[in-house]
């Protein structure tokens, strides 16, 4: 497994420089960033220049990529318009979007898979219809939606809940955002071990478990689900780094300053050196996610080997 794992580490290295410069190039087209930082009034030309010197925006792009990579190997990601370091608004927003993304998966995993293996095992019952209608409409109505209903019967109306968030972010401050941002994920998660619990029930080696008169928990526990959460797992694995990057709206929805939160400030004010820094460490967390999830599909399946 060691040399696997170095030779996943090794195929990273192109896919992670491929993305990085992928996004520069996007991010670098998006428009000028000086002119936003005027306003609504033209920069003065010698201001626009002196300013265009000092974050190195008079350089090709190719340089200024060249010379961003250089600096992302020491740890320095920039300085955003205001001149404030990007890693210090990682050092705020990450901490805050990583509570966030952990009470999401852990709603994806309790939730989700709990009822998709409720309801692959009671496959065309009422309990199967019900939860497929409810986790179509689920998929069905958009994110924005959810959070404001939510946040209103829940956080406002019922008093369940807190309904906004103070700037601390605690976990259980996050249980209504990490519900709202894990919504259309859990959804899916349910739909996707309701099918594989119901194709993998009537495998051979299931029938064969259940002739030697073992235990019905230890059926479903010790060999039909372990192989049929190997596509759930992948789900989720690749699902972290969405979370992570995709939280603009829950995070607008609540107030929360997290990931979500600066990427649309960064866009917003065209701030590209914000915008590429935070996808940048985004990449490496797909990156990272995705070795973790292929590690795990031993741990499941004892017959999957990495050599």
């Amino acid at each position: 497994m060691g040399r696997y794992v170095v030779r996943r580490l090794l195929q990273m290295i192109p896919v992670f420089v491929g993305a990085t410069l992928l996004i520069f190039l996007m991010v670098n087209v998006m428009g000028d960033p000086i002119a936003g930082l005027c306003g609504e009034r033209e920069c003065d030309p010698a201001t626009a220049a002196q300013l265009r010197k000092e974050f190195g925006l008079d350089k090709p792009v190719w340089e200024q990529y060249l010379t961003y990579m250089g600096n992302v190997f020491t740890g320095d990601f920039g300085t955003a318009f205001n001149g404030q370091p990007v890693t210090e608004l990682m050092g705020s927003a990450f901490p805050v979007t990583i509570r966030l993304t952990v009470v999401a998966i852990v709603f994806e995993i309790v939730i989700g898979i709990t009822l998709g293996v409720l309801t692959g095992l009671r496959r065309g019952r009422p309990v199967d219809t019900t939860v497929l209608l409810v986790t179509l409409v689920v998929i069905s109505v958009p994110t924005f939606v959810t959070g404001l209903l939510l946040q209103l019967l829940l956080g406002v109306e019922w008093g369940w809940v807190r309904p906004s968030v103070s700037s601390e972010a605690r976990f259980d401050e996050l249980i209504l955002p990490g519900l709202v941002l894990a919504s259309v994920s859990l959804a899916y998660v349910t739909r996707l071990t309701r099918t594989s619990i119901a194709e993998n029930r009537r495998s051979d080696y299931v029938r064969t478990a259940v002739a030697k008169g073992l235990p019905r928990r230890r059926v479903i526990t010790r060999h039909l689900m372990r192989n049929s959460l190997i596509p759930v797992v992948t789900f989720i694995g690749t699902d972290i780094g969405a979370l992570m990057g995709g939280a603009i709206v829950t995070e607008r929805i609540f107030n929360i300053h997290g990931v979500g939160y600066q990427l649309y400030q960064g866009i917003l004010r065209q701030n590209t050196q914000t915008v590429v820094g935070f996808v940048t460490v985004l990449v490496l967390v797909f990156l990272l996610a995705n070795l973790l999830v292929d590690l795990l599909y031993a741990v499941l399946d004892p017959r999957i080997r990495y050599v």
